[in-house]
């Protein structure tokens, strides 16, 4: 196997400037390094302060200076005589410092020098947070129309806390007071400083990709304002603003309102207030299944006696005692009725006897046999016809007498010419 060119350092004068190859010593490094960035100018910086180290005779200070969002920190160091001429600095203070970047080439190491410190004072902060809750509003994130319904009663409930925290305990006990079988899925994390927003928006992430889990509360035991910025940072409150799991914030007290409050779907105001919101009482929902049950009994007998007395008052007409009265009280209306018919029919069959008698009577006399019984005869020629003109008759001439009983022949002796 080949050795690389420069794998190792013989003297600076088999060095080849022009080589790009070459290697160069640590020195040169370095020094062309601090050139680089001693060519960078003063910038400002903020950060939290999260550590200060004032060495005994030194007349410099060490800072570690955090990000506010992200687990990142930078050292800065700056004349003894600025921070003891200035206001003290708490610890997790907010600073401002305008400083220029430093390279000491002897350890090879990057610090900030600063020239002027300020800590960022509580309404400049209120004013930031005032400006980005505007815009949050101003893009629908606070809208109530935006708030989901949280879950009656939650398979599995996700809890941001921070570790071995009095916020947790309080969640855990009072809603496993109210609902014994409830299950947790816990997050314990920084709920401060500048690591809070990332733990913070990693677990949300975890909890939001659980299936089981169908609520999520986040919570502190309260704090000063500077504690609870990290809850109002922009990044975490858009990510739970995305979330489609309903989201409970139980991050401080009633008088402390971090953004995170606002686009929550549940803003309790204590963590005791968020057990009790997100899990029923079982006591009470006993005792209102009891006062159901006993409601819905006493409407059931209720309706049962009304059906009763109905049925009884039914059973009390006389139709029910006797229902063949509804037969007997339509006897006699038959009765009437038939006998009304039978009259009718009586009266209407004399009639027509008496008009059949009247047209027997008429067609009668209209009979040439009732001519007959009164006397009168037909004579006829013995081809049948009937003599209408004895004139026409010559002698010698066969007749036929009808009468009205029987008949006889004739001859005529006579003619009447």
């Amino acid at each position: 196997m080949a050795t690389p060119r420069y794998a190792y350092r013989v003297s600076d004068e088999q060095l080849d400037p022009g080589d790009d190859l070459a290697p160069l010593p640590v020195r040169v490094v370095s020094q062309q390094i601090g050139d680089y960035l001693g060519r960078l100018g003063a910038v400002w910086v903020e950060g939290e302060v999260a550590e200060v180290t004032l060495r005994p005779g030194s007349a410099m200070a060490f800072i570690r200076l955090k990000d506010t969002s992200a687990d990142i920190s930078l050292q800065l160091t700056c004349h003894r005589s600025l921070l003891e001429n200035g206001e003290p600095l708490p610890p997790n203070a907010r600073i401002v410092a305008y400083a220029k970047v430093n390279w000491y080439a002897v350890r090879g190491t990057l610090s900030l020098m600063a020239r002027e410190i300020r800590q960022v004072g509580i309404g400049e902060l209120l004013a930031r947070l005032e400006a980005l809750k505007t815009l949050l509003a101003s893009e629908g994130l606070f809208a109530l129309d935006r708030k989901k319904e949280l879950p009656f009663l939650p398979r599995k409930i996700g809890l941001i806390c921070g570790r071995a925290s009095a916020a947790e305990k309080d969640v855990v006990e009072n809603a496993r007071r109210r609902w014994p079988a409830v299950q947790f899925e816990i997050r314990e994390v920084a709920v401060q400083g500048a690591a809070a927003v990332v733990e913070v928006s990693q677990a949300l992430q975890e909890l939001e990709a659980n299936p089981l889990v169908d609520v999520i509360i986040i919570t502190r035991g309260g704090g000063s304002f500077e504690d609870l910025l990290p809850f109002s940072d922009e990044s975490l409150v858009r990510l739970a603003a995305s979330c489609k799991t309903p989201i409970v914030s139980a991050i401080g007290h009633e008088k402390d309102a971090p953004l995170l409050d606002l686009v929550a779907d549940y803003r309790a105001s204590t963590p005791t207030d968020a057990a009790k919101r997100v899990v029923p009482d079982i006591a009470q929902e006993i005792s209102d299944i009891e006062k159901l049950r006993d409601r819905a009994l006493r409407s059931l007998v209720a309706r049962l006696d009304f059906e009763s007395q109905q049925i009884a008052q039914l059973r009390n007409r006389p139709v029910m005692k006797d229902p063949m009265v509804m037969v007997t009280t339509r006897v006699d209306e038959l009765k009437a009725l038939r006998d009304r018919a039978l009259r009718g029919f009586a009266s209407l069959l004399e009639i027509e006897k008496k008009e059949l008698k009247g047209v027997r009577d008429h067609l009668r006399s209209l009979s040439p046999q009732s001519t007959m019984d009164r006397g009168y005869a037909v004579v006829q020629l013995t081809d049948g016809k009937i003599l209408r003109d004895a004139t026409k008759l010559k002698a010698g001439t066969a007749l036929r007498i009808r009468v009205a009983k029987g008949e006889t022949g004739a001859t005529v002796t006579a003619s009447n010419d």
